[in-house]
């Protein structure tokens, strides 16, 4: 191979990687040489200002989606450097499409699959490069920074979307609608001797004929190929205890991660997370192996994929219920086959405590107990659609994002619809990412009449986007909008009382209306310690008053419609 189409990773010490500009520029270059099978292009710019790159690599040359969908082609997506700290991935791209440039027997057999790729997710965190914040990571010599910009982590952001990286991530991938994803990465946790690891969509969740296929055949399959190329595979260390003798879970991807997000959308997704302890040349190989191991079976089982996934969209559009929450099965685990070492606690020479360490001196092979199985704890049966107020703007702009089709109403009309009245919920105290979630939710259904105003959005299903708009406008969705803190103002009630006021009213409000000195009496029993605080004592009977209620409190703005009569929606702009 010519010195010119070298990456800077094959020209160092095995222990360096690409900088923001020398990756970029490596593919322009290739785009530049090669036209007629890459396009590379910028689809948006981060946070920082900085723009973000999409590489589309085509044997025929046909770069639209549109078209490729059209024909019925597969898509299969690689994202690199959503944490640039972990920049295997970064370098392995560089050298795959390099291979499929230069390489006519790899062109041919990519046939007719469409290979799409961010070379560098995360610019502002690759260009925030330094060697110091990786505590539990060997090498590389100098990396980048985790946190993007606004110091947001991507790889929690793909469905709040607070940043500009996740707008434009979401436009890219609604756009070509890939039907495999690998997002690259690195791993933290325990010791042990494998040198990648996977994270696959959990397939409990992903659920539906593509679960099964991702299950039963693909993931076999890369476990069995991996093993072939060098690197034999183990799922993701995610122990249940302390440490993975005592057996692993699989990791439960809420659509805030990659993998999640991709089911949300019916594609495959995988994380290969590559061991932090391991050199880093190692871990580049891995990496590479990895993608390239599930590329070659993705152009093999294209058509099954794609089929899957139609079949998957049609039940959803037929109105299966659709789970929102997961809970770990622990009755039911499978044998695995896992390379460890030896766990030693040993007294703590900084403090007096026992610390975990493993001995590498003391390796071993045996079986661990795989929990690999998940329940749902909740489910939505889909509306027709459903009724977004235009008053929730930052909702309606990051559906649009996701590939959402909105309808604005054109006339005022009424409609029967459902509430959802949250009737408990619990916020994290600590911020995480740059909200607080919602980790407790309990919601009631409550029918009324709606009426819909002019300019209001009606997201309507049967689309290929239900199950994302289902598991996001659904508040039991474990990444939904209003988990995410989207609707928090309807929380709050808006109005007061002044106790020297409201002390004869309540006392008027207990007698006169019906069950509320039963629900007073019932709650002076359970909080005995609240007695002596008039502000607790008034603000119950405030709250619970019929005379005070507030209709917004506590209810949830998105309505569910089960009819959708001949509306008049407004004509889109051209």
């Amino acid at each position: 191979m010519s010195s010119e189409w070298t990456t800077p990773f094959e020209q160092g010490n095995g222990n360096q990687t690409s900088t923001w500009q020398q990756c970029i520029q490596f593919h322009q270059r290739l785009a530049q040489a090669f036209p007629h099978w890459l396009q590379f292009e910028v689809i948006g710019q981060s946070d920082g200002g900085v723009p973000i790159h999409l590489g589309v690599f085509s044997t025929d040359g046909v770069f639209d989606p549109a078209a490729v969908q059209a024909a019925g082609r597969t898509v299969f997506f690689n994202n690199n450097g959503i944490h640039p700290g972990e920049p295997e991935g970064i370098d392995a791209c560089m050298a795959l499409v390099r291979d499929l440039c230069l390489d006519e027997a790899r062109r041919r057999a990519l046939g007719s699959t469409v290979l799409i790729y961010i070379p560098a997710y995360n610019v502002d965190g690759m260009l925030n490069r330094q060697n110091t914040s990786r505590v539990n990571q060997v090498g590389p010599e100098a990396f980048g920074f985790r946190g993007n910009a606004r110091h947001l982590d991507l790889n929690r952001d793909f469905i709040k979307a607070d940043s500009a990286n996740a707008r434009s991530f979401a436009r890219v991938f609604t756009r070509w609608d890939p039907d495999v994803m690998v997002d690259t990465h690195t791993s933290n946790g325990a010791d042990y001797q494998h040198v990648v690891t996977l994270i696959a969509t959990q397939p409990d969740k992903l659920g539906g004929r593509l679960g099964e296929h991702l299950r039963e055949r693909m993931l076999p399959a890369l476990y069995a190929d991996m093993q072939t190329r060098g690197f034999p595979m183990c799922p993701y260390v995610n122990p249940v205890r302390e440490i993975p003798d005592d057996g692993i879970a699989d990791f439960l991807d809420s659509p805030r991660f990659s993998t999640g997000y991709a089911a949300l959308h019916h594609c495959i997704g995988f994380m290969p997370e590559t061991h932090m302890l391991k050199p880093f040349a190692d871990r580049y190989h891995g990496t590479r192996a990895l993608v390239d191991s599930a590329l070659a079976y993705t152009v093999a089982h294209g058509s099954a994929i794609r089929a899957a996934r139609v079949a998957d969209r049609a039940a959803i559009s037929a109105g299966d219920p659709v789970p929102l929450n997961w809970q770990l099965d622990t009755s039911r685990s499978t044998p695995l086959r896992f390379s460890g070492y030896q766990a030693v606690h040993e007294p703590s020479r900084l403090g007096r405590y026992q610390r975990l360490r493993y001995d590498r001196s003391q390796p071993w092979q045996k079986d661990i107990p795989w929990f690999d199985r998940y329940t749902a704890t909740a489910h939505a049966t889909p509306p027709r659609a459903y009724l977004l107020p235009q008053a929730w703007h930052d909702v309606a702009q990051r559906l649009q994002a996701h590939g959402v089709k909105l309808q604005r109403v054109a006339r005022t009309l009424t409609l029967p619809a459902e509430a959802l009245r949250i009737t408990h919920f619990h916020k994290r105290p600590l911020p995480f990412e740059g909200r607080h979630l919602h980790d407790e939710l309990q919601v009631e259904p409550e029918p009324l009449q709606a009426t819909l105003a002019v300019g209001d959005w009606v997201v309507a299903l049967g689309t290929t986007h239900d199950r994302f708009v289902i598991e996001t406008l659904e508040p039991l969705g474990i990444d939904s909008f209003f988990r995410w803190g989207f609707f928090d103002s309807v929380l709050d009630k808006k109005e007061h009382f002044s106790d020297y006021v409201f002390e004869d009213e309540a006392e008027r409000l207990l007698e006169a209306e019906p069950g509320l000195r039963q629900r007073f009496e019932a709650w002076q029993a359970a909080h005995p310690e609240l007695q002596t605080d008039p502000e607790a004592v008034l603000g119950f009977i405030f709250r619970h008053a019929r005379r005070y209620a507030e209709p917004e409190h506590n209810r949830y703005p998105v309505l569910r419609l089960a009819e959708l009569p001949a509306l008049l929606f407004q004509p889109e702009p051209r």
